[in-house]
């Protein structure tokens, strides 16, 4: 019998994120800081308005581009939080997690051959969706010394004339790290010189932390017509699994996405919608709340990392620390299965995010402050028995 599966596919990795959390699963003594998924319960009101649509028999599809009242909260949503504008009836597309997002406008931008820049450690699904559309990945290896940001030389030495997409992920998974408006204002001006679109990842924009605020390259002079935005709901409001997030871009780039979700997808699930829509309305309290005590969990590892001697940038944003144990003499991969092994616990190597995350592990603080003291004990209890 011929083999029955595309080589595309057989060639790509399964994620190096699930890997630990399904060893963990089978583990119920282990704590994992594995999975980047919030500790806390959606809002009330969020729920209240699903039960509600549910009671009230609102479950048939809405249109391929999701609910226009959500979609126009969103635009309104966007132009007031980040100066950006984007038409809800023809720009904004409603998908199933911001994941969904990322691999259709791909889809809808990609021929073969066509290279796509992506600034890695990163999160996990870039490369892969660019794979299966015969795209290429050209990957730029960000450096912990520039606090994992994408320099504008950095860029234009990956450019080529096949270049047709840059990604921008920031705040980052897996590394915390954020890029301002600043940092964003020369690449930019590249994109633009070079004629390059841009997908920017935004779904930790709520979770940034400090004097600096989420900055959308969207929103810099020139941009906007040559930007994809992808955010949703999973993080800023805990809503990971009514699996809800958006894209806004262009009409004509927005048209042939929805063109491929309207084949593979139909429309978001409808509850979820209904749910978003109290969410984006009235949640912007909720996220402060949550967003506050991300904060103290994220300043509380950073001083046990110090603590510790493992040298730990500050991320800005995100729920991730990316400590360097590069000093214990193992790599990332075996750190991560020692620690797991020896004390059950659970952490990402670096290198489930490219392989420039060799030398680092991820760690998520989406988890309540008494288990992440449990799990820094064990940290400290590992390093002092491996440190020569």
């Amino acid at each position: 019998m011929r083999n029955p599966l595309s080589k595309t596919i057989q060639d790509i990795k399964p994620s190096g994120i699930r890997k630990f959390f399904d060893i963990v699963s089978e583990m119920p003594e282990a704590i994992s800081l594995g999975v980047g998924e919030p500790d806390f319960d959606t809002p009330w009101h969020i729920r209240e308005e699903g039960i509600y649509s549910l009671e009230k028999g609102k479950t048939f599809y809405t249109s391929n581009s999701g609910l226009m009242e959500l979609r126009e909260e969103i635009s309104a949503w966007y132009s007031r939080k980040y100066n950006v504008t984007y038409d809800a009836k023809s720009e904004i597309l409603l998908t199933v997690g911001g994941s969904e997002g990322i691999d259709v406008a791909l889809r809808a931008m990609l021929d073969p051959g066509d290279e796509v820049i992506v600034p890695e450690p990163c999160y996990v699904s870039y490369v892969p969706c660019i794979q299966l559309t015969g795209g290429v990945p050209k990957i730029i290896e960000l450096k912990n010394e520039n606090e994992f940001r994408l320099t504008p030389q950095e860029l234009l030495d990956a450019i080529t004339d096949k270049t047709k997409i840059l990604i921008l992920a920031f705040p980052s998974n897996p590394t915390g790290a954020i890029m301002t408006k600043e940092d964003l204002e020369p690449i930019a001006k590249i994109c633009q010189e070079k004629d390059i679109f841009v997908i920017s990842d935004e779904i930790y924009s709520e979770l940034t932390y400090g004097n600096a605020s989420h900055c959308s390259i969207a929103s810099l002079p020139g941009m906007r017509e040559r930007t994809i935005v992808i955010n949703g709901f999973s993080k800023a409001y805990a809503m990971t699994g009514w699996r809800l997030g958006y894209a806004m871009a262009p009409a004509v780039i927005a048209e042939q996405m929805t063109k491929i979700h309207q084949f593979a997808i139909m429309c978001a699930p409808t509850t979820s919608q209904y749910a978003a829509i109290s969410a984006i309305k009235n949640g912007d309290e909720d996220i402060a709340k949550m967003r506050e005590s991300y904060n103290q969990r994220r300043r509380y590892l950073l001083n046990e990392f110090k603590e510790m001697g493992l040298a730990c940038f500050e991320p800005r944003g995100a729920f991730y620390v990316f400590p360097c144990i590069s000093k214990l003499g193992m790599t990332s991969e075996e750190f991560a299965t020692k620690l797991l092994e020896e004390e059950k616990l659970a952490v990402v190597p670096g290198t489930a995010f490219g392989d420039c995350g060799e030398g680092f592990i991820r760690i998520s603080y989406a988890y309540s402050l008494e288990e992440l003291k449990e799990a820094i004990g064990r940290i400290k209890a590992f390093v002092e028995r491996h440190t020569n």
